[in-house]
């Protein structure tokens, strides 16, 4: 399993909860960030997740395809971000 879908887990958000913020992170980041702030997830544990994804952006696009989202739109939105 993912690491960034186990530590959800591991913190009790749901299947449901969890495709939210992967939609919401493929469709639109920044809402993504908000979803983040009401999982309830301490801050040590978001900060080690941040590490993680820093370290291995590449686990964003594993969680994605895991969950089987359309990860052409994770990159889209990225895009954006950057102009």
């Amino acid at each position: 399993m993912n690491p960034i879908i186990a530590l959800l887990k591991e913190h009790n958000v749901s299947d449901e909860k969890i495709n939210e913020l992967f939609q919401a992170l493929t469709d639109n980041p920044l809402m993504a960030m908000g979803i983040i702030g009401q999982l309830g997830i301490p801050p040590e544990k978001l900060q080690q997740l941040m590490a993680l994804v820093m370290q291995n952006p590449a686990l964003i696009k594993e969680a994605v395809v895991e969950l089987g989202l359309d990860y052409n739109k994770v990159e889209a939105a990225k895009a954006q971000l950057e102009q």
